[in-house]
């Protein structure tokens, strides 16, 4: 039996999030910031400023796709969520 494709996001459901529930900074969905963040660094990117850019400029269109509840995440946002992801997964 041939097995299916994985999803975009199904592909990057193993990654451990290691933001805290009650992280002050847990207002944005890993989803949502690692879709704005590839997307962007297909785009050009080379910085969070960049990521954040993209995603500030593409608010709308990511908006149909993403549930974005508080808005594009800030650079340091970025940042500080990729800075705590094991490379490795």
């Amino acid at each position: 039996m041939m097995e299916l494709p994985r999803t975009f996001l199904q592909h990057f459901s193993e990654i451990d999030e290691l933001r805290l529930n009650n992280h002050r900074n847990k207002r944005h969905l890993l989803d949502d910031m690692l879709v704005i963040m590839i997307l962007a660094v297909i785009c050009g990117a080379e910085n969070w400023v960049d990521v954040e850019e993209f995603g500030q400029a593409k608010l709308s269109w990511l908006s149909r796709f993403l549930t974005l509840p508080n808005g594009v995440p800030s650079h340091d946002t970025f940042g500080g969520l990729f800075s705590l992801l094991d490379p490795a997964q």
